[in-house]
């Protein structure tokens, strides 16, 4: 089969996967993003050579759990009660635990940062490997989950305009950086990658924030202004650290000398090069919205 045609095929089925499980139900969303977290555990485990087994045992109960403390408490909390026969109270509320995990977050982006921009690293240490498997993989995850309920309750047209903006990015750096692309970006980590593509890419990512505020958000005409400015914002953040995700993402694998995280997605490569942008945009996303509404 045609490349192209393998790439375009594999790619309408995971935008299709994608949009159906967010529209369809928040169970479905969590469902699928507990099988991407799966998989995405399973080919960084490729990446960095660590035993699969623990990592995927881990990241699949803790993704579980967190999501049921956070969106399902009541009926979490009549299950543990029933099971251990007597009244169990958590240790955290969801302000406490979303503390811990922004904080951990937070320590390990900045450690996969300084990770980019140190040239002469070819070798990674055991405890450096599941600490970014916590902070990077597993925990963003979380994120995305918590960024689709906003301040209120689940609202699919926040991931969704959040997806919109990243592939508005990706594609238009890709299309300015080919067109009059001329001056690297990080040539060492990804050769194709420019500056001309990146400054473009966010460009078009703010004009997809305008529209995604005004034409599929729909605020009332009291709070436009307000819409209009976070969505812009938001674009310039998805711009700016998707981007250094991208770059993470690629260190990783030029360290492992491989080309795609997998194979599960024909001409794409693996799930973990289509969501490599989103997990290290996440817990940025939802940092901002903590900080928006409580500065409202």
């Amino acid at each position: 089969m045609n490349e192209t045609l393998k790439r375009g095929i594999s790619g309408a089925v995971y935008i299709f996967l994608l949009l159906t499980s967010i529209l369809f139900s928040t169970k479905s969303f969590f469902l699928l993003f507990g099988i991407f977290l799966f998989i995405s555990i399973f080919e960084f485990c490729n990446l960095v050579h660590i035993n699969k087994i623990f990592p995927l045992l881990f990241g699949t109960i803790f993704y579980i759990v967190i999501n049921a403390i956070c969106y399902y408490k009541v009926e979490t909390q009549l299950l543990i009660d029933q099971f251990f026969n007597k009244k169990i109270v958590f240790l955290f509320n969801n302000n406490q635990l979303n503390l811990v995990l922004i904080l951990i977050t937070l320590v390990v982006s900045i450690k996969c940062i300084l990770f980019l921009f140190y040239d002469d690293v070819q070798k990674i240490s055991t405890s450096s490997k599941y600490l970014y498997l916590l902070g990077y993989i597993i925990i963003p995850f979380i994120f995305i989950t918590k960024i689709s309920f906003g301040v209120k309750s689940y609202n699919p047209k926040i991931i969704i305009g959040l997806f919109i903006l990243i592939w508005t990015n990706d594609t238009f750096a890709y299309i300015v950086g080919k067109s009059i692309g001329k001056h690297k970006l990080l040539k060492k980590i990804s050769p194709k990658k420019t500056i001309e593509g990146f400054v473009g890419g966010v460009l078009f990512a703010i004009l997809a924030g305008f529209l995604i505020s005004k034409f599929y958000i729909q605020p009332s005409s009291n709070h436009l202004q307000k819409s209009i400015a976070i969505w812009i914002s938001l674009a310039v953040i998805v711009g700016v650290m998707g981007t250094i995700g991208d770059l993470i993402e690629s260190k990783f694998k030029r360290i492992a000398g491989v080309k795609d995280s997998g194979k599960i997605m024909p001409g794409h490569g693996g799930i973990l090069d289509r969501l490599d942008s989103v997990i290290f945009v996440a817990p940025f996303v939802f940092l901002f919205y903590q900080i928006l509404n409580y500065v409202s």
